[in-house]
Protein backbone atom coordinates (compact mmCIF):
# COMPACT_ATOMS: atom_id res chain seq x y z
CA UNK A 1 0.00 0.00 0.00
CA UNK A 2 2.55 2.73 0.80
CA UNK A 3 4.53 1.96 -2.32
CA UNK A 4 1.29 1.99 -4.20
CA UNK A 5 0.90 5.11 -3.05
CA UNK A 6 4.38 6.27 -3.23
CA UNK A 7 3.72 6.03 -6.66
CA UNK A 8 0.62 7.27 -7.21
CA UNK A 9 2.66 10.70 -5.50
CA UNK A 10 5.50 10.59 -7.78
CA UNK A 11 3.00 9.92 -10.95
CA UNK A 12 1.10 13.26 -9.72
CA UNK A 13 3.44 15.50 -9.05
CA UNK A 14 6.07 14.20 -12.37
CA UNK A 15 2.84 15.07 -14.58
CA UNK A 16 2.12 18.55 -13.29
CA UNK A 17 6.25 19.36 -13.56
CA UNK A 18 6.50 17.55 -17.05
CA UNK A 19 2.97 19.85 -18.42
CA UNK A 20 4.55 23.02 -16.53
CA UNK A 21 8.16 22.43 -18.50
CA UNK A 22 6.81 22.04 -21.75
CA UNK A 23 3.80 24.92 -21.75
CA UNK A 24 7.17 26.60 -21.08
CA UNK A 25 9.69 24.81 -24.11
CA UNK A 26 6.84 25.63 -26.27
CA UNK A 27 6.42 29.11 -25.38
CA UNK A 28 10.31 29.92 -25.55
CA UNK A 29 10.38 28.37 -28.94
CA UNK A 30 7.33 29.65 -30.38
CA UNK A 31 8.02 32.68 -29.51
CA UNK A 32 12.07 32.33 -31.09
CA UNK A 33 10.08 31.15 -34.03
CA UNK A 34 8.05 33.68 -34.55
CA UNK A 35 10.89 36.75 -33.71
CA UNK A 36 13.13 35.27 -36.44
CA UNK A 37 10.28 34.45 -39.28
CA UNK A 38 9.10 38.22 -38.47
CA UNK A 39 12.66 39.22 -39.10
CA UNK A 40 12.86 37.79 -42.19
CA UNK A 41 9.81 38.65 -43.32
CA UNK A 42 10.58 42.20 -42.93
CA UNK A 43 13.62 42.45 -45.01
CA UNK A 44 11.91 40.29 -47.77
CA UNK A 45 9.54 43.09 -47.74
CA UNK A 46 12.13 45.88 -48.19
CA UNK A 47 13.71 43.31 -51.04
CA UNK A 48 10.63 42.87 -52.80
CA UNK A 49 9.86 46.52 -52.94
CA UNK A 50 13.00 47.22 -54.27
CA UNK A 51 12.42 44.63 -57.08
CA UNK A 52 14.55 41.92 -55.53
CA UNK A 53 17.68 44.08 -56.02
CA UNK A 54 19.66 45.61 -52.90
CA UNK A 55 17.92 48.48 -51.89
CA UNK A 56 21.19 51.13 -51.61
CA UNK A 57 19.72 53.58 -49.36
CA UNK A 58 22.89 55.07 -49.11
CA UNK A 59 22.93 56.52 -52.35
CA UNK A 60 19.65 57.58 -52.60
CA UNK A 61 18.52 55.24 -55.40
CA UNK A 62 15.17 54.68 -53.69
CA UNK A 63 12.89 56.12 -50.63
CA UNK A 64 13.37 53.90 -47.63
CA UNK A 65 10.43 52.02 -46.97
CA UNK A 66 7.49 54.37 -45.12
CA UNK A 67 8.08 52.90 -41.63
CA UNK A 68 11.49 55.26 -42.17
CA UNK A 69 15.03 54.22 -41.21
CA UNK A 70 15.57 51.68 -43.60
CA UNK A 71 13.69 48.79 -42.27
CA UNK A 72 15.91 46.01 -41.04
CA UNK A 73 18.86 47.02 -43.50
CA UNK A 74 22.28 48.84 -42.17
CA UNK A 75 25.36 49.51 -43.09
CA UNK A 76 26.82 45.30 -42.38
CA UNK A 77 23.52 44.21 -44.06
CA UNK A 78 25.30 43.54 -47.80
CA UNK A 79 27.73 41.58 -45.88
CA UNK A 80 25.48 39.36 -44.13
CA UNK A 81 22.37 38.52 -45.95
CA UNK A 82 21.98 36.56 -49.64
CA UNK A 83 19.02 36.51 -51.48
CA UNK A 84 18.09 35.97 -54.97
CA UNK A 85 14.98 37.04 -56.99
CA UNK A 86 12.68 35.45 -60.13
CA UNK A 87 10.74 37.45 -61.77
CA UNK A 88 8.01 36.56 -64.48
CA UNK A 89 6.09 39.27 -66.95
CA UNK A 90 2.55 39.46 -67.70
CA UNK A 91 1.80 36.12 -69.62
CA UNK A 92 3.58 34.07 -66.85
CA UNK A 93 7.06 33.72 -68.84
CA UNK A 94 9.98 33.70 -66.92
CA UNK A 95 11.24 37.56 -67.51
CA UNK A 96 15.07 37.37 -65.49
CA UNK A 97 16.70 36.35 -62.50
CA UNK A 98 18.40 38.26 -60.21
CA UNK A 99 20.94 36.00 -58.24
CA UNK A 100 24.18 39.16 -57.90
CA UNK A 101 23.65 38.12 -53.84
CA UNK A 102 24.30 34.82 -54.09
CA UNK A 103 26.94 32.19 -55.93
CA UNK A 104 25.37 28.70 -54.66
CA UNK A 105 22.26 28.98 -56.81
CA UNK A 106 22.68 29.07 -60.70
CA UNK A 107 19.84 30.85 -63.10
CA UNK A 108 18.51 27.30 -63.57
CA UNK A 109 18.32 26.37 -60.13
CA UNK A 110 16.85 29.54 -59.01
CA UNK A 111 13.74 29.06 -61.87
CA UNK A 112 12.94 25.70 -60.40
CA UNK A 113 12.98 26.80 -57.16
CA UNK A 114 10.29 29.78 -58.16
CA UNK A 115 8.34 27.01 -60.19
CA UNK A 116 8.23 24.68 -57.44
CA UNK A 117 7.05 28.10 -54.87
CA UNK A 118 4.54 28.81 -57.71
CA UNK A 119 2.84 25.25 -58.10
CA UNK A 120 2.69 25.46 -53.89
CA UNK A 121 0.11 28.39 -54.19
CA UNK A 122 1.60 30.00 -50.81
CA UNK A 123 2.56 33.26 -50.84
CA UNK A 124 5.41 33.25 -48.50
CA UNK A 125 7.02 29.93 -46.37
CA UNK A 126 10.36 28.15 -46.29
CA UNK A 127 11.65 25.81 -49.82
CA UNK A 128 15.03 24.24 -49.39
CA UNK A 129 16.61 26.48 -46.27
CA UNK A 130 15.04 29.92 -47.86
CA UNK A 131 12.26 31.79 -46.97
CA UNK A 132 10.29 33.42 -49.93
CA UNK A 133 7.97 35.94 -50.11
CA UNK A 134 5.98 35.98 -53.65
CA UNK A 135 4.60 39.53 -54.97
CA UNK A 136 2.41 40.57 -58.03
CA UNK A 137 -0.68 39.82 -59.00
CA UNK A 138 -1.74 37.94 -61.37
CA UNK A 139 1.16 36.35 -64.26
CA UNK A 140 3.38 39.36 -63.18
CA UNK A 141 4.84 37.92 -60.18
CA UNK A 142 8.43 38.12 -58.88
CA UNK A 143 8.90 35.39 -56.05
CA UNK A 144 12.20 36.36 -53.60
CA UNK A 145 14.89 34.13 -51.86
CA UNK A 146 16.06 34.71 -49.10
CA UNK A 147 18.84 32.64 -47.63
CA UNK A 148 17.56 31.41 -44.15
CA UNK A 149 19.73 28.55 -43.35
CA UNK A 150 21.83 30.76 -40.02
CA UNK A 151 18.52 31.33 -38.65
CA UNK A 152 16.78 27.71 -39.27
CA UNK A 153 20.33 26.13 -37.52
CA UNK A 154 19.77 28.50 -34.83
CA UNK A 155 15.95 27.27 -34.02
CA UNK A 156 16.83 24.40 -34.33
CA UNK A 157 19.99 24.40 -32.01
CA UNK A 158 17.89 26.38 -29.48
CA UNK A 159 14.95 23.76 -29.74
CA UNK A 160 17.33 20.40 -29.01
CA UNK A 161 18.78 22.77 -26.17
CA UNK A 162 15.29 23.22 -24.60
CA UNK A 163 14.53 20.09 -24.89
CA UNK A 164 17.88 18.54 -23.48
CA UNK A 165 17.53 21.17 -20.60
CA UNK A 166 13.81 20.06 -19.82
CA UNK A 167 14.70 16.02 -20.03
CA UNK A 168 17.93 16.55 -17.28
CA UNK A 169 15.93 18.70 -15.19
CA UNK A 170 12.95 16.22 -15.15
CA UNK A 171 15.56 13.64 -14.53
CA UNK A 172 16.88 15.74 -11.55
CA UNK A 173 12.92 16.47 -10.04
CA UNK A 174 12.00 12.66 -10.51
CA UNK A 175 14.91 11.54 -8.81
CA UNK A 176 14.11 14.37 -5.67
CA UNK A 177 10.30 13.57 -5.72
CA UNK A 178 11.61 9.96 -5.41
CA UNK A 179 13.55 10.57 -2.41
CA UNK A 180 10.65 12.41 -1.05
CA UNK A 181 7.60 10.74 -1.61
CA UNK A 182 7.82 8.20 0.75
CA UNK A 183 8.27 10.79 3.66
CA UNK A 184 5.59 13.23 2.02
CA UNK A 185 2.98 9.87 2.51
CA UNK A 186 4.17 8.90 5.58
CA UNK A 187 1.24 11.16 7.72
CA UNK A 188 -1.33 9.52 5.28
CA UNK A 189 -0.03 6.40 5.66
CA UNK A 190 0.05 6.45 9.43
CA UNK A 191 -3.52 7.47 9.61
CA UNK A 192 -4.39 4.79 7.48
CA UNK A 193 -2.39 2.31 9.28
CA UNK A 194 -4.13 3.58 12.55
CA UNK A 195 -7.79 3.13 10.70
CA UNK A 196 -6.41 -0.23 9.98
CA UNK A 197 -5.66 -1.29 13.41
CA UNK A 198 -9.09 0.15 14.80
CA UNK A 199 -11.17 -2.03 12.32
CA UNK A 200 -9.01 -5.02 13.01
CA UNK A 201 -9.33 -4.60 17.20
CA UNK A 202 -12.84 -3.84 16.65
CA UNK A 203 -13.79 -6.42 14.53
CA UNK A 204 -12.27 -8.60 17.06
CA UNK A 205 -13.70 -7.28 19.97
CA UNK A 206 -17.20 -7.92 18.67
CA UNK A 207 -16.90 -10.68 17.54
CA UNK A 208 -17.54 -11.55 21.57
CA UNK A 209 -20.86 -9.93 22.20
CA UNK A 210 -22.02 -10.90 18.70
CA UNK A 211 -21.24 -14.50 19.24
CA UNK A 212 -23.16 -14.53 22.65
CA UNK A 213 -26.22 -12.48 21.17
CA UNK A 214 -26.89 -15.25 18.54
CA UNK A 215 -25.92 -17.99 21.01
CA UNK A 216 -28.89 -16.45 23.28
CA UNK A 217 -31.12 -15.93 20.25
CA UNK A 218 -30.62 -19.45 19.31
CA UNK A 219 -31.57 -20.60 22.25
CA UNK A 220 -34.95 -18.17 22.66
CA UNK A 221 -35.84 -19.82 19.50
CA UNK A 222 -35.39 -23.21 20.46
CA UNK A 223 -37.55 -22.27 23.65
CA UNK A 224 -40.16 -20.09 22.25
CA UNK A 225 -40.60 -21.49 18.37
CA UNK A 226 -41.11 -19.44 15.47
CA UNK A 227 -41.38 -15.95 17.49
CA UNK A 228 -40.98 -12.70 14.77
CA UNK A 229 -38.76 -10.45 17.74
CA UNK A 230 -36.09 -13.65 17.69
CA UNK A 231 -35.71 -14.07 13.90
CA UNK A 232 -35.24 -10.36 13.84
CA UNK A 233 -32.43 -10.64 16.14
CA UNK A 234 -30.56 -13.69 14.24
CA UNK A 235 -31.33 -11.80 10.97
CA UNK A 236 -29.64 -8.64 12.53
CA UNK A 237 -26.94 -10.75 14.57
CA UNK A 238 -25.75 -12.11 11.71
CA UNK A 239 -25.69 -9.17 9.08
CA UNK A 240 -23.57 -7.46 11.55
CA UNK A 241 -21.30 -10.48 11.85
CA UNK A 242 -21.10 -10.63 7.89
CA UNK A 243 -20.09 -6.59 8.01
CA UNK A 244 -17.94 -6.94 10.66
CA UNK A 245 -15.53 -9.96 8.64
CA UNK A 246 -15.73 -7.81 5.66
CA UNK A 247 -14.28 -4.64 7.22
CA UNK A 248 -11.56 -6.76 8.34
CA UNK A 249 -10.81 -8.52 5.49
CA UNK A 250 -10.89 -5.07 3.16
CA UNK A 251 -8.43 -4.03 5.87
CA UNK A 252 -6.21 -6.81 5.59
CA UNK A 253 -6.44 -6.31 1.65
CA UNK A 254 -5.01 -3.01 1.90
CA UNK A 255 -1.72 -4.42 3.48
CA UNK A 256 1.14 -4.20 1.86
CA UNK A 257 1.33 -7.87 0.96
CA UNK A 258 -2.16 -9.38 1.97
CA UNK A 259 -1.21 -12.52 -0.67
CA UNK A 260 1.44 -13.90 0.41
CA UNK A 261 1.44 -17.46 -0.72
CA UNK A 262 0.34 -16.87 -4.87
CA UNK A 263 0.27 -20.30 -6.48
CA UNK A 264 -1.02 -21.26 -9.89
CA UNK A 265 -4.87 -22.76 -9.58
CA UNK A 266 -7.46 -24.49 -12.23
CA UNK A 267 -9.57 -20.81 -13.08
CA UNK A 268 -12.20 -23.21 -14.32
CA UNK A 269 -13.07 -25.60 -11.66
CA UNK A 270 -12.74 -22.61 -9.11
CA UNK A 271 -15.53 -20.49 -11.01
CA UNK A 272 -17.68 -23.63 -11.47
CA UNK A 273 -17.53 -24.07 -7.77
CA UNK A 274 -18.28 -20.62 -6.77
CA UNK A 275 -21.14 -20.59 -9.39
CA UNK A 276 -22.59 -23.32 -8.23
CA UNK A 277 -25.06 -22.41 -5.60
CA UNK A 278 -26.16 -19.32 -7.40
CA UNK A 279 -27.21 -20.97 -10.17
CA UNK A 280 -30.25 -22.51 -8.02
CA UNK A 281 -30.97 -19.81 -6.42
CA UNK A 282 -31.31 -17.20 -9.24
CA UNK A 283 -33.45 -19.60 -11.16
CA UNK A 284 -35.18 -20.33 -7.65
CA UNK A 285 -36.24 -16.25 -7.83
CA UNK A 286 -37.44 -16.34 -11.42
CA UNK A 287 -34.59 -15.22 -13.16
CA UNK A 288 -32.49 -16.48 -16.28
CA UNK A 289 -29.31 -17.70 -15.43
CA UNK A 290 -26.23 -18.09 -18.33
CA UNK A 291 -23.04 -19.19 -18.15
CA UNK A 292 -19.89 -20.00 -20.06
CA UNK A 293 -16.75 -20.78 -18.44
CA UNK A 294 -14.39 -21.80 -21.01
CA UNK A 295 -11.93 -25.48 -19.80
CA UNK A 296 -8.58 -25.28 -19.26
CA UNK A 297 -8.51 -21.24 -17.96
CA UNK A 298 -5.59 -21.45 -14.93
CA UNK A 299 -4.63 -18.16 -12.74
CA UNK A 300 -1.67 -17.49 -10.41
CA UNK A 301 -2.95 -16.04 -6.90
CA UNK A 302 -5.38 -17.36 -4.04
CA UNK A 303 -8.23 -19.75 -5.11
CA UNK A 304 -10.60 -18.70 -2.50
CA UNK A 305 -10.22 -14.97 -2.99
CA UNK A 306 -10.89 -15.32 -6.53
CA UNK A 307 -13.89 -17.82 -5.84
CA UNK A 308 -14.71 -14.84 -2.85
CA UNK A 309 -14.68 -12.21 -5.79
CA UNK A 310 -17.31 -14.13 -8.48
CA UNK A 311 -19.48 -14.96 -5.14
CA UNK A 312 -19.32 -11.34 -4.38
CA UNK A 313 -19.93 -9.94 -8.54
CA UNK A 314 -23.10 -13.25 -8.36
CA UNK A 315 -25.12 -12.42 -5.21
CA UNK A 316 -24.80 -8.40 -6.35
CA UNK A 317 -26.10 -9.38 -10.02
CA UNK A 318 -28.78 -11.03 -8.29
CA UNK A 319 -30.02 -8.50 -5.64
CA UNK A 320 -29.69 -5.54 -7.66
CA UNK A 321 -31.64 -7.57 -11.25
CA UNK A 322 -34.73 -6.76 -11.44
CA UNK A 323 -38.13 -9.59 -10.92
CA UNK A 324 -37.68 -11.64 -14.23
CA UNK A 325 -34.09 -10.32 -14.84
CA UNK A 326 -30.98 -11.98 -16.75
CA UNK A 327 -27.83 -12.61 -15.11
CA UNK A 328 -24.90 -14.26 -17.38
CA UNK A 329 -21.30 -15.57 -15.97
CA UNK A 330 -18.28 -15.89 -18.70
CA UNK A 331 -14.83 -17.11 -18.41
CA UNK A 332 -12.35 -16.77 -21.23
CA UNK A 333 -9.09 -16.26 -22.42
CA UNK A 334 -7.99 -13.17 -24.00
CA UNK A 335 -4.27 -12.81 -25.19
CA UNK A 336 -2.37 -13.72 -22.04
CA UNK A 337 -4.93 -12.90 -19.62
CA UNK A 338 -8.21 -14.34 -17.45
CA UNK A 339 -11.15 -12.73 -18.23
CA UNK A 340 -14.00 -13.51 -16.13
CA UNK A 341 -17.27 -11.21 -16.83
CA UNK A 342 -20.49 -10.99 -14.62
CA UNK A 343 -23.39 -9.56 -16.42
CA UNK A 344 -27.08 -8.38 -15.66
CA UNK A 345 -29.96 -6.86 -16.40
CA UNK A 346 -30.67 -3.53 -14.18
CA UNK A 347 -33.03 -0.83 -13.68
CA UNK A 348 -32.34 3.13 -12.73
CA UNK A 349 -28.85 2.92 -12.78
CA UNK A 350 -27.56 6.78 -13.68
CA UNK A 351 -24.22 6.76 -15.65
CA UNK A 352 -23.04 8.82 -13.07
CA UNK A 353 -23.10 6.34 -10.73
CA UNK A 354 -20.83 4.03 -12.72
CA UNK A 355 -17.30 5.31 -11.38
CA UNK A 356 -18.63 5.37 -7.76
CA UNK A 357 -19.06 1.64 -7.58
CA UNK A 358 -16.47 0.50 -6.08
CA UNK A 359 -16.36 2.99 -3.19
CA UNK A 360 -16.56 1.52 -0.21
CA UNK A 361 -19.65 2.14 1.54
CA UNK A 362 -21.41 3.84 -1.62
CA UNK A 363 -24.76 2.72 -3.20
CA UNK A 364 -26.65 3.95 -5.47
CA UNK A 365 -29.94 5.96 -4.61
CA UNK A 366 -32.39 3.25 -5.73
CA UNK A 367 -30.58 0.99 -3.21
CA UNK A 368 -30.40 3.75 -0.15
CA UNK A 369 -34.10 3.52 -0.55
CA UNK A 370 -34.09 0.34 1.76
CA UNK A 371 -34.81 -2.00 -1.10
CA UNK A 372 -32.14 -3.85 -1.31
CA UNK A 373 -30.44 -4.58 1.83
CA UNK A 374 -26.33 -4.73 2.23
CA UNK A 375 -23.91 -3.18 3.42
CA UNK A 376 -21.65 -1.18 0.34
CA UNK A 377 -18.19 -2.73 0.34
CA UNK A 378 -18.75 -5.62 -1.62
CA UNK A 379 -17.60 -4.34 -4.50
CA UNK A 380 -14.91 -2.78 -2.46
CA UNK A 381 -13.94 -5.72 -1.47
CA UNK A 382 -13.84 -7.42 -5.09
CA UNK A 383 -11.46 -4.56 -6.57
CA UNK A 384 -8.85 -5.01 -3.63
CA UNK A 385 -9.05 -8.77 -4.23
CA UNK A 386 -8.61 -8.37 -7.69
CA UNK A 387 -5.99 -5.78 -7.64
CA UNK A 388 -4.21 -7.58 -4.80
CA UNK A 389 -3.79 -10.64 -7.55
CA UNK A 390 -2.32 -8.40 -10.10
CA UNK A 391 -5.08 -7.90 -11.87
CA UNK A 392 -7.79 -5.17 -13.08
CA UNK A 393 -11.83 -4.42 -12.48
CA UNK A 394 -13.68 -2.33 -14.67
CA UNK A 395 -17.37 -1.86 -14.96
CA UNK A 396 -19.62 -1.08 -17.76
CA UNK A 397 -23.29 -0.36 -18.60
CA UNK A 398 -24.53 -0.48 -22.39
CA UNK A 399 -28.66 0.10 -21.97
CA UNK A 400 -30.53 -2.17 -19.27
CA UNK A 401 -27.57 -4.33 -18.36
CA UNK A 402 -24.58 -3.72 -16.54
CA UNK A 403 -21.10 -6.08 -17.16
CA UNK A 404 -18.51 -6.14 -14.01
CA UNK A 405 -15.08 -7.69 -16.04
CA UNK A 406 -11.93 -8.92 -14.15
CA UNK A 407 -8.70 -9.29 -16.21
CA UNK A 408 -6.15 -11.83 -14.19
Amino acid sequence: MLRRMSWRFIGAAMAAITAVVLVLLCCLNVWNYRSVVGQLDRTLEVLSQAGGLWPDFALRQMEPPPEGGGGPFTGEMPYMIRFFAVHYDGSGALAGVDHDFIASVSEDEAAAYAASVLDGGRRRGFYEGYRYLVSGDGAAQSVVFLNAEREISALRSLLITTALVAVISLAAVFILVLLLARRAVKPYMRNLEMQKQFITNAGHELKTPLTAISTSADVLAIELGDDEWVCNIQKQSARLSKLVADLVTLSRLDEENPLPEKARFSLSDALWEAAEPFASLIRAQGKSYSQSIEDGLTAVGDRAVVQQVASILLDNALRYSPEGGEIGLRAFHSGKKAVIEVSNTCEGLDERDLAHLFDRFYRADKARSGAVRGSGIGLAIAKAAVEAQGGRIRVEKQGERITFQIAL
